[in-house]
């Protein structure tokens, strides 16, 4: 049995073949509509999500399965004090398998310590959003046919956004992928991605402040939102939250075929104009969130062919 708690439980060699079965969903849906059949997902999310939970429910629909589980902690008995521990425990009776988002880091993997069903982690707090990392991957090999010989900007909240830590783990795999980490002082990647990850490894980065001096040389540009609830003051978000709009302006400064990913929700970063430009592919990118995560079930469920 097998969990999914970092992108890094892949290998680059399973990797590729989860993002080649997603693709044969994207060509091939009718194939797949009765894969999980009789089969059970549990939602366990502590904390609120519109996309992840959707599209993970859409994607045990698309498979033919069923779908059970709570959308909050206070609509759990987590309410009344049970632990992550016997909560799964409990949950390992009725599904077959498990996707848990809770604000507190290490959560999931103390479900899966415990879990006698597959469980997916679907973000714990800062620390990991894999399955998100899996949409951005599939997204961008999709679009740019490659996964190496790419320079990424990273945008915004550098500091708390989980999907920006996971994107440069699972990155780095690939040769010749170069990042452009764009952020205020304040919000910039922590210490530890920095000097363990990114300089550990080798890997060609630098840091500016102004989104207009990273445009031109960007094959990739990931917007983040300043992420209100990671906030210890008000005072704080209100100054960072519109330190970074996107405009019609500066996407003229970009390269013609520039993706435009975002792991949403959007709240002022990206300015509505953009999202007529034919590179803005967020809405494409929360698609394919669905696709690779039914590959992901089908994969831990040994279902896939």
């Amino acid at each position: 049995m097998r969990h999914l708690m970092s992108p890094l439980d892949f290998g680059v060699d399973e990797l590729d073949k989860l993002l080649d079965l997603a693709n044969d969903i994207e060509a091939n849906p009718e194939k797949y509509a009765h894969s999980c059949d009789g089969k059970k997902l549990a939602t366990c999310f502590y904390e609120p999500s519109t996309r992840t939970r959707l599209s993970f429910e859409a994607a045990m629909l698309n498979l033919g399965g069923s779908v059970l589980g709570f959308h909050s902690a206070d609509s759990s008995s987590a309410a009344k004090g049970e632990s992550v521990s016997d909560t799964i425990r409990v949950i390992s009776c009725y599904a077959d398998i498990c996707a848990m988002r809770h604000p507190k880091e290490g959560a999931a993997l103390v479900a899966s310590q415990k879990s006698t069903i597959p469980v997916i982690n679907a973000g714990d707090g800062g620390h990991q959003h894999p399955t998100q990392t899996l949409t951005d991957l599939l997204t961008i090999r999709s679009l740019k046919g490659r996964l190496d010989n790419i320079t990424i900007g990273l945008c915004g909240d550098l500091k708390f956004g989980r999907t920006v830590h996971s994107l440069i783990n699972a990155m780095i795999r690939y040769e010749n992928v170069r990042f452009v980490l764009i952020s205020p002082e304040e919000l910039r990647i922590p210490d530890y991605v920095r000097d363990d990850v990114l300089k550990a490894n080798g890997v060609d980065f630098k840091e500016v402040e102004k989104l207009e001096d990273a445009m031109a040389e960007l094959d990739v540009l990931y917007m983040t939102r300043v992420q209100r609830e990671r906030f210890f003051n008000e005072e704080d978000y209100v100054r960072l939250k519109d330190f970074y709009v996107l405009t019609k302006e500066k996407m003229e400064l970009a390269k013609e075929d520039m993706l435009v990913l975002h792991p949403l929700p959007r709240v002022n970063e990206i300015s509505v104009e953009v999202d007529d430009d034919p590179r803005a592919c967020y809405f494409k990118q929360a698609q394919y969130g669905v696709y690779v995560r039914m590959a992901l079930i089908l994969t831990l469920l040994g279902l896939a062919e």
